[in-house]
């Protein structure tokens, strides 16, 4: 009995060791949350580039991922979001946010999805998808 309990406990040790870590960053404050995130995200590859990151935003943190979008230094976020992008990292945006501002769908980065409620989607990564919540 106390071999097969060892195992067991080996087994889940070593399942848990081989789960994906699955991380929501929120963001909702606007540019300089998003130079933040984004620097922030880059550190997480680095750390684990196994990583599943998805980024969800509403009200004034939409700002960055909109066409011709700039930081605090004047550089696009076009490129940087591409770059993340390219790595798996996933960016959704707030639809009642749009309509709530006035800003055409079409405004989104094409990099970008466009989901119903940010709220609820970090709300439903974090109760049915298993995403650890993370604000910068």
């Amino acid at each position: 009995m106390k071999r097969f309990l060892f195992f067991m406990a080996g087994l889940l040790a070593c399942t848990l060791t081989l789960a994906q870590i699955k991380v929501v960053y929120h963001l909702s404050e606007g540019i300089p949350q998003a130079s933040r995130a984004m620097g922030n995200i880059r550190n997480h590859l680095t750390a684990d580039p196994t990583v599943k990151i998805v980024v969800v935003t509403h009200g004034l943190g939409i700002d960055f991922l909109l066409d011709g979008a700039t930081n605090q230094a004047g550089q696009p976020f076009a490129g940087s979001v591409s770059e993340l992008v390219s790595k798996g990292v996933e960016f959704r945006v707030c639809n009642n946010t749009l309509v709530s501002r006035q800003i055409s769908a079409d405004k989104v980065l094409m990099e970008a999805k466009v989901v119903p409620s940010g709220v609820a989607e970090v709300a439903k990564l974090q109760a049915k998808e298993g995403f650890v919540y993370l604000r910068p």
